[in-house]
């Protein structure tokens, strides 16, 4: 990280698309980050949110190919590039870098097994949860009344491509929920009413 390049990122700029040249990673130092892939047709699936201290595009300085998804900036980023010349170099004079690698790569996979069984078992509910509970993880802002307010305009069609769902169903389930008074919105910002509740919510099984 001595040797790493600082790069800023505004708000919705694009860091890399899925299938560019890949020449490094990079650290996020400050800002949030939207990591997604699209279908032939142009239907988006976010992987995942990645929030300051992530790393980003770290498959890159392995196989060298191009990049697997697409990365966008969803609040302004501050980040740290590391080419893949630079980090190579470092793993020939600190071969024990590899053990770090190997627990991240793992840590990866675990994250991807998560998903892959949330996609296959979860209700609808269960997945529209869990997408509503990452968002105010990385964008919430707890208020003195005990709700968690998603600080971001969030569209039901982010919501529908982060849980893997159709927006149709985004539509009645946030509906239920916001019935049920685990959910509500207030201008364009939804909040969590009950966290206890909806973390309940996200086990619900197929």
């Amino acid at each position: 990280m001595a040797n790493a390049k600082p790069q800023s990122l505004a708000e919705r700029e694009v860091l890399f698309e899925a299938g560019d040249v890949a020449d490094g990673c990079y650290r996020l130092e400050q800002g949030l980050l939207k990591v997604s892939i699209a279908s032939p047709q142009g239907d988006e699936r976010i992987l995942t949110i990645l929030g300051p201290g992530s790393i980003v595009g770290e498959l890159a300085i392995i196989d060298g190919l191009p990049r697997s998804a697409t990365v966008v900036a969803i609040r302004d980023c501050k980040l740290s590039f590391i080419s893949r010349e630079a980090f190579v170099g470092c793993l020939r004079e600190y071969p024990e870098i590899y053990s770090d690698l190997v627990s991240t790569l793992v840590s990866r996979l675990r994250e991807a097994d998560k998903a892959m069984a949330a996609a296959s078992f979860l209700t609808v509910r269960a997945r529209v949860a869990r997408a509503l509970l990452e968002l105010a993880e990385h964008l919430g802002r707890e208020t003195e009344s005990g709700r968690i307010v998603i600080l971001h305009k969030i569209r039901q069609s982010d919501i529908a491509a982060m849980a893997g769902v159709a927006r149709e169903n985004v539509s009645r389930t946030l509906t239920e929920l916001k019935r049920r008074g685990l959910i509500g919105q207030s201008s364009s910002y939804y909040f969590i009413s009950d966290k206890r509740k909806l973390l309940r919510e996200t086990e619900d099984i197929v």
